[in-house]
Parts: C-alpha cells; sequence; structure tokens
C-alpha cells in the first residue's frame, strides 16, 4: 500500500514507518524537518509545517494515499484540513488519539464504549483529542470518510520522547537512589510496547471494518506499581531501595493540603506540563511519574486504571507480543545501546525534596 505518516521520526512514528516497510509498504512521511532520524530506505519525506494550511494544500495537494496514519494531529484545525485535502482521495484516515478521554471507572477494563470526561476537571490535550475525534466520527457518518480512531495509552519502548518515565527509572535505579512507589504499591495499570502499537497499526490499516470506531490500543498484561518496579529491577540486575509514600501524605499532596513541594520541572517535563496552571497540578503530575501513572488529574494516585482492547483483537486479530518484562528487556537493551546508562542525567531535586516530606511524617 502507498502510505502517509503524519509524523513519523518520532517514536510512536518512528516505530510505525520501521514496521510498515518492513511488510513492503511504500511509505512518505511529513513532518517539520526537525527532528534527524535515520529513516529505512526508500521512505520519502515531505517537510512541511502542518499548521501552515497554505503550505500543506501546495505539499500535499493532488496526492493520494491507500492509508494515512495522523499521529501529529492534537487540535481540531488539523484533522479538519486533512479531511478537505483528502476526502475522495485517501482509502483509509487513521487518527491517533488516547485513552485520557475516558472518565474515571471501577468497571473494569475500560472498553471502547466507555463514557469520556469532558468536565472542568480534563485538560486541554484530551478535549482537543475529543473535538478531533468528534468531527471525524461525525464526517464518517455523514460523508463515509473512511476514518478510524486509536487511542493509545502510556506507550512503552526505545526512543521515548518521554524520558521521566521508564528511562528515569532506570537512571533511578543505575545510581542506586531510593525508588518511592504510591502508598501500599497496589494500585493496577498497563502500559503499551511500542513495536506492538506499530504492529497493531499497520494490521489495521485498510479495514473497512474499522470505520467510523474507536479502538483501545496498549498492553495485555497489568502490574501492580510495586510490580512495575520490581520487573524493572530485575531486569537491569539492579537491587532496590523501596521508599513507600504513605497513603495520607499522597492524599494531601494531591488535593493541596500539604505544603507543595518545590517544583523545578526539567525542560524534557515542562513540555507535558504547559498546561498545568498551578502547583497542585503540577506536583500531582511529578508524583506521576514515580512509577508510571495515567492522567492523574482524572484517576487520582491510587485507582486502579486498565483498558480493554478485545474490539481490536475481535476486528482485525491482532495479539500483543510483548509482556511488561520483554519491553523492559528491549528498551534496556537500546537504551545501553545509545550509552544513555553510562552518565544518566536526571535532575533529582523535586525526588529529594519528596523524600524529606516522608521522612518527616515518619517523625
Amino acid at each position: 500500500m502507498k502510505v502517509l505518516v503524519m509524523g513519523g521520526t518520532m517514536f510512536n512514528g518512528f516505530a510505525l514507518v520501521g514496521e510498515l516497510c518492513a511488510q513492503g509498504h511504500a511509505v512518505t512521511v511529513l513532518n517539520r524537518g526537525k527532528t534527524q532520524a535515520d529513516l529505512p530506505r526508500g521512505v520519502e519525506r515531505l517537510v512541511c509545517d502542518r499548521t501552515d494550511a497554505d503550505a500543506m494544500r501546495r505539499v500535499l495537494g493532488g496526492l493520494e494515499f491507500d492509508c494515512i496514519f495522523d499521529v501529529s494531529a492534537y487540535r481540531l484545525e488539523d484533522v479538519q484540513l486533512m479531511t478537505e485535502l483528502f476526502e475522495g482521495r485517501v482509502g483509509h484516515y487513521v487518527f491517533i488519539s488516547s485513552t485520557v478521554i475516558y472518565a474515571t471507572s471501577d468497571l473494569l477494563p475500560i472498553t471502547e464504549e466507555h463514557p469520556v470526561d469532558r468536565s472542568e476537571r480534563q485538560n486541554e490535550y484530551a478535549l482537543n483529542k475529543l473535538a478531533c475525534e468528534d468531527f471525524l466520527f461525525e464526517r464518517n457518518a455523514q460523508t463515509g470518510f473512511p476514518a478510524t480512531v486509536v487511542a493509545l495509552s502510556m506507550v512503552f519502548g526505545p526512543r521515548n520522547i518521554l524520558p521521566d518515565r521508564e528511562q528515569r527509572m532506570f537512571a533511578r535505579l543505575l545510581l542506586g537512589r531510593p525508588v518511592m512507589i504510591p502508598g501500599d504499591g497496589t494500585a493496577l495499570a498497563q502500559v503499551g510496547y511500542v513495536e506492538d502499537q506499530a504492529r497493531a497499526l499497520r494490521m489495521l490499516m485498510g479495514q473497512p471494518v474499522s470505520f467510523g470506531r474507536r479502538y483501545n490500543l496498549t498492553g495485555a498484561d497489568y502490574f501492580s506499581a510495586e510490580g512495575y518496579v520490581d520487573v524493572i529491577a530485575e531486569v537491569l540486575g539492579r537491587p532496590v531501595q523501596k521508599v513507600f509514600i504513605p497513603a495520607g501524605l499522597m492524599d494531601d499532596l494531591f488535593a493541596g493540603r500539604a505544603s507543595l513541594l518545590p517544583v523545578k520541572l526539567e525542560a524534557n517535563i515542562e513540555t507535558r506540563a504547559t498546561s498545568v496552571q498551578s502547583r497542585v497540578a503540577a506536583n500531582q503530575f511529578m508524583l506521576s511519574c514515580l512509577v508510571q501513572r495515567l492522567a492523574p488529574h482524572l484517576h487520582g494516585w491510587n485507582r486502579n486504571v486498565l483498558f480493554g482492547v478485545d474490539r481490536l483483537r475481535r476486528d482485525v486479530g491482532w495479539e500483543p507480543e510483548f509482556d511488561l518484562k520483554r519491553a523492559v528487556e528491549h528498551t534496556w537493551e537500546w537504551f545501553q545501546a545509545q550509552g544513555l546508562h553510562e552518565n544518566p542525567s536526571f535532575d533529582f531535586g523535586w525526588e529529594d525534596e519528596l523524600l524529606r516530606q516522608i521522612e518527616a511524617t515518619a517523625v
């Protein structure tokens, strides 16, 4: 198939391009050209800022594709322009959304039929994704535009553009730092491995059954917060000093009842916290980075957050190949190959202050 990947040089998009090329598809990527990437031979690269509508019309006007994977659309205007450009000229349009859109639930796993959250608690990122979804579903119903929505959830793996997740945990263990775990460490979560995600997207491509539908895409296995730490420590072969954050302190920090920690966000974290309007929310975000945690502004720190992937299994026959341990092993191999283990550079000042707060509550 002739495929366009919007993005294609960073993390999810990069893995998808590799998967598509490995299966013999003709791949074009479009992005701003600011990220260096060793793309597979034969990939055509178009350079354009997608927020410049006139430039997009010049670059993409007249082109046709069997499938478009839109990994980099974050605003309603992004998908509106894509439908304008490709109505009648694309066989399948796959929009990448996020499981952040869903409302909290104690009935698990959360499926695609579950209510979404459009309340004042929701963040701008998720509301924008929902606006894109609404538009695409309406367009599909009205004109038959072949749109599919795929909601990703906490993707794990090599080249992660959010190093405050698994890479920060690697660094803690390499430096022999204490690893802080919220509460008693029993809250359940899941991640999806980036290569599994890429394979699922490739299998979904060109499937008419998926038009006008949303699909959750994440891993199949669940883990507790403590289990997450234990698996990573086992793979790295490092001892781990666990520090459990008392539930009362977690509640107080999340609600702002405790004195707030001084927050000095690193550059790579600040990009994810640009919409944070209060130090309470900033601390919630940082607390969720101790052990990967989805949407703390909705789910808090101790709710089990699990998503079902049965719709994807039924419709395209996809099965994830990577459990958490295997995902960690592959990511750790990449981390070492890049030399990132030699001098892990993270600012742990925020965590040091939290450790002092924990010690203070124990006195």
